[in-house]
């Protein structure tokens, strides 16, 4: 499909700079295309109870963001040393980590980098690494000097937390982000971005979930930096989506069988539990207990095998969230849906306000 007709204008002070206070008071537009002429209706995120039954699970992403943004010094014999900027965004051993690095261009494989450069770094010393691989866009893979919590320990001393690029370009990350840009149920460290529909949700709301008979399930697929990245390609086929490690237990996906089974709906809550749960899907609906990496991409045309509804925050213009949702609730509805959220003021991005969508049929 053309990039284009996922395209739009978004004013720029509607992107959210700070989450709501408290979390649920957040808006909600929820969005039904199998409702007629009432597609539309605004709401706050409080008000969720109000469109579940009992009966209905909740899929979580348990995911905790680490302090995955690097500052480091490059050094390269015969070469001044260069500072370097590195996003960590997918592990694929105890001491190395895929990254995305600027000035990407002028890192060739050997460099040595010191991370933590001009910090009081950690115990064990400072945080070195050694380019080993140069892919594209800047992506490099980055095997550390030290390695398993070893390393997670220096990479939490060292880090901060890589705050979503539309909001790094307005504000520096603070201490208020590490408790903001997390949900209350974050758990699985890993990931680099924060499963952003999470963070709308409070105690007092999972109480009265809980009362009302609605299931919580969890799964996890850390959050990759590859979810910021803008669709280059003129056409969906061209796209090449980065991957993310996710895994669904046995037991979670015998007790969502189950829900599916007794006529319950699984809501998904995030684009990232759902992309995990219909990488585990079968074709007839049934999810499987599932581990590895993930590049799922979904677009227009896309047959969903097992969320009936998905709640979600507003996404970029032209970006695979977007086609996602556009997937999951009709192209048409969410471009009507997305021009009633600008017009009537919903707030954008990672700490903005939500929508719940249902699938269409």
């Amino acid at each position: 499909m053309r990039v284009d007709l996922f395209d739009f204008d978004l004013p720029d002070g509607l992107i959210a700079l700070r989450p709501a206070e408290p979390r649920d008071s957040a808006r909600l537009l929820v969005v039904d295309p199998n409702n007629g002429a009432n597609t539309l209706s605004d709401h706050q995120v409080r008000d969720l109870p109000s469109f579940l039954r009992p009966g209905d699970a909740l899929v979580f992403n348990d995911t905790r963001v680490i302090p995955a943004q690097l500052e480091g010094i490059r050094h390269r014999e015969g070469a001044p040393g260069q500072q370097v900027s590195a996003t960590l965004h997918m592990r694929v051993a105890p001491d190395r980590w895929k990254a995305f690095a600027k000035p990407g261009k002028r890192i060739k494989i050997g460099d040595r980098i010191q991370f933590g450069h001009g910090e009081n770094v950690c115990t064990l010393g400072t945080l070195d690494a050694t380019v080993e691989e140069k892919g594209e866009g800047g992506e490099i893979t980055l095997q550390f000097d030290l390695s398993g919590p070893a390393l997670d320990e220096a990479i939490a001393a060292v880090g901060h937390i890589p705050l979503p690029p539309y909001i790094a370009a307005k504000r520096p990350e603070d201490e208020r982000d590490r408790a903001d840009y997390q949900t209350i149920y974050a758990r699985e460290e890993g990931a680099v971005a924060a499963p952003t529909a999470g963070l709308h949700f409070t105690p007092s709301l999972f109480a009265t979930l809980d009362a009302m008979g609605v299931e919580r399930h969890f799964v996890t697929l850390h959050v990759g930096a590859g979810t910021f990245l803008p669709v280059k390609a003129d056409d969906t086929d061209d796209h090449k989506m980065h991957f993310e490690i996710g895994y669904v237990d046995a037991a979670t996906a015998a007790k969502l069988n189950a829900v599916k089974a007794r006529g319950g709906r699984i809501v998904c809550v995030g684009t990232t539990s759902l992309r995990l749960i219909e990488s585990a899907a079968a074709d007839d609906g049934i999810i499987q207990p599932w581990q590895g990496a993930t590049g799922i991409f979904i677009t227009p045309g896309y047959r969903f095998k097992a969320v009936d509804m998905l709640m979600t925050n507003f996404h970029l213009p032209r970006s695979t969230l977007f086609m996602l949702v556009s997937a999951f609730a009709g192209l048409d509805t969410m471009r009507a849906a997305y021009t009633h959220a600008i017009e009537t003021g919903y707030r954008f991005y990672s700490y903005g306000d939500g929508s719940l969508l249902h699938r269409k049929d």
